[in-house]
């Protein structure tokens, strides 16, 4: 906790942001970070709540009060100690995570929750800047070597957490470059990539190898990369995408997400520039594209959502400590655009093979349908799970019935010696699920080589 009466004397302060006209002119992060006293303040709030359900709604199991009570009382390097025994990348959570220890927060029962994903930032942001971070080498080698394929959240944690017990860890990444979705699927302008090298320099010190380009399954081979290793952990996330299924989808004009964000972050083509823009998506990675959509100079934005807009507040369907569905406006929503929720696309049109226009219905009147004239479709509708296809064809990895890899609860596969864990295993989830999964995944790996 931080002061007893804090939550009764302070308001709830989120950081300030860069002005709207000045940050959709370039690409770099735009929440500033708190002033030291407000820190102080916002830390204060956690009230003595008795049972703190705030760890249960973090799946990392944060030890919040703990860290906010040190925060308060200046104590930063033990708010980080703290912090970093449950969490191996606040950096990427400060920024990223949608705080579901947030939707749980005692207070937000009928107040403002506490700030506790920006507190996270601060902590980290302070022990990076006072020199704290530095790489931990393992005390011993245990002459085992584990192959992690995936150098995403999950694959990132699992791989720091067994190079610590003393494993030989060798982290392969089929891109150029390492961090999958936080390189190249989360916008600059969320997470500057600087944030992400700080953290592989500090991995790498510490006695990871990392190979990039290497597209395991066609070579190695699943099952030539097992042979030569004593444990082998997938983490290759969830990268089959929801796609539309309506008759001109083969327009040029048609793009999924994850290829307009990409191009973007490898510095390639405005795509978005001058044009109409239509997002179909209303999640995390819709607002992504709409933010990158106004900063590439669109002539217009609409992001469209198939549900229709949630309530303003707690529905008594969805009572507290559960995750709160009510309608929320991103940061990129912030900046302009237009939202409308309860379509359903119904057909594409175009003319010589370029998309002109889309039809789409209503679900609450579909009689009523509208058309609309757009240059650029975007595809951000999530995302149905992993590719395990290869890992089961060379490997004998059973899937579930979603073509996820399919694990136990100590997220072992049907192979001995070889794991999956984040999004390749559960499908499409939050980076803090990612970075848990890789955290206890690493802890039955360990036991596997014991």
């Amino acid at each position: 906790m931080g002061k007893p009466t804090g939550f009764m004397e302070w308001d709830r302060e989120i950081p300030e942001k860069r002005p709207l006209d000045l940050r959709v002119k370039d690409t770099r992060e735009f929440v500033l970070p708190l002033a030291p006293e407000e820190a102080t303040r916002q830390a204060g709030r956690c009230m003595d709540c008795g049972v703190p359900f705030c760890h249960q709604g973090c799946p990392l199991g944060n030890v919040i009060p703990d860290f906010n009570e040190h925060v308060y009382a200046g104590r930063w390097r033990q708010a980080w100690a703290v912090l970093s025994t449950t969490n191996d990348f606040p950096e990427f959570t400060g920024r990223l995570c949608p705080a579901p220890c947030e939707g749980a927060c005692v207070l937000a029962i009928d107040q403002d929750a506490v700030t506790i994903e920006q507190m996270e930032k601060e902590i980290i942001e302070r022990a990076f800047s006072e020199g704290w971070v530095v790489p931990r080498l393992p005390a011993i080698r245990t002459g085992k070597r584990v192959a992690v394929v995936g150098s995403g959240p999950a694959g990132l944690a699992a791989a720091s957490r067994l190079n610590r017990m003393g494993h030989s860890v060798t982290v392969f990444e089929r891109a150029d470059r390492l961090g999958g979705l936080l390189r190249y699927g989360i916008p600059d302008f969320k997470l500057e990539k600087s944030i992400i090298d700080r953290r592989l320099a500090i991995l790498e010190a510490e006695g990871i190898a990392f190979r990039t380009g290497v597209d395991v399954g066609l070579s190695p081979t699943w099952k030539e990369l097992r042979a030569g290793h004593d444990a082998l952990v997938i983490a290759i996330g969830a990268q089959r995408a929801r796609t539309l299924e309506v008759p001109g989808v083969e327009f040029k004009g048609v793009m999924m997400a994850m290829d307009f964000l990409e191009a973007q972050n490898r510095g390639g083509p405005a795509f978005a520039e001058g044009k109409r823009v239509v997002v179909l998506g209303g999640g995390d990675t819709g607002s992504d594209c709409l933010g990158t959509s106004l900063r590439q100079g669109a002539k217009s934005v609409l992001q469209v959502e198939l549900m229709g807009a949630p309530p303003p507040s707690r529905s008594e369907k969805n009572p507290w400590p559960q995750w709160p569905l009510v309608f929320r406006t991103s940061s990129s929503q912030e900046e302009g655009g237009q939202r409308l929720f309860a379509r359903r696309t119904t057909r594409l049109e175009g003319v010589d093979g370029q998309l002109t226009a889309l039809h789409w219905a209503d679900i609450q009147n579909p009689e009523n349908e509208e058309r609309v004239e757009v240059d650029l479709l975007i595809q951000a509708m999530g995302f149905l799970g992993a590719d395990g296809r290869q890992v089961h064809e060379q490997l004998g990895v059973e899937l579930d019935a979603r073509g996820n890899v399919k694990v136990d609860r100590a997220f072992a596969t049907s192979v001995p010696g070889v794991f999956a864990g984040g999004d390749s295993s559960r499908g499409a989830s939050l980076i803090v699920w990612a970075i848990a999964d890789g955290r206890d995944l690493a802890n039955s790996v360990a036991r596997h080589l014991s």
